[in-house]
């Protein structure tokens, strides 16, 4: 019951710091919303910043973890490994939108300084470990010579650019009106934005 209550409170967490901004959201107005009470939260947590950087390590860990593994795995090609990060980062950004949300807010005001650190480092590992990827297929002769921190730029950025409105993602990309459909959670275009980027980085990455 622990677990449950300590997942709720960060997933009801996640959901008001995107609707109205981390300093919007009062310990009060996330203990209502969860229906639990504030000294549960000061009991898991400690304060709204520890239960942000509580959220902040579980989430960013885990693609942090999937690219260590990939680089790390002898029985996969370069470029298969490069697929299953896109796989990663489209399931994981469609997954939790919200949450991405509330992190390129936080990245842009950048009022927590430990935070901020924190996911650039992360990020920057990330950023690392795809590299050593792609210089392993160039020393291969199987990758042309590219910008792999570009690169990772441009996927990341791809995912970014449809997560930015779900209004606009309906409009011009599925020519879809109703203000009920939820295109991050449809499994077809799921598919379809990992295929899109995973030929778009094909294109850019195998010699011909």
């Amino acid at each position: 019951m622990s677990t449950d209550k300590k997942e709720l409170i960060m997933k009801t967490a996640i959901s008001l710091f995107s609707e109205k901004g981390y300093e919007g959201t009062s310990i009060r107005d996330l203990a209502q919303k969860a229906d639990v009470n504030i000294a549960m939260i000061n009991y898991y947590f400690g304060s709204k910043e520890k239960l942000f950087e509580a959220i902040v390590e579980e989430k960013v860990q885990h693609i942090r973890g999937r690219i260590e593994n990939l680089e790390n795995d002898k029985n996969l090609s370069e470029i298969e490994k490069i697929d299953l990060i896109i796989e990663a980062y489209v399931d994981r950004f469609l997954s939790y939108p919200d949450f991405h949300k509330v992190m390129e807010q936080e990245m842009l005001v950048s009022h927590r300084k430990d935070m901020h650190q924190k996911v650039i480092e992360v990020v920057t590992q990330n950023i690392s470990n795809f590299t050593k990827i792609i210089e392993k297929g160039i020393r291969k002769k199987v990758f042309k010579k590219v910008d792999a921190p570009l690169l990772f730029a441009s996927i990341v950025g791809t995912i970014h650019q449809v997560l930015k409105s779900k209004q606009i993602c309906c409009v011009y990309i599925f020519k879809e009106s109703n203000k009920d459909f939820n295109p991050y959670a449809d499994e077809q275009f799921r598919k379809r934005l990992v295929t899109h980027i995973q030929q778009m980085v094909h294109s850019t990455l195998l010699q011909s």
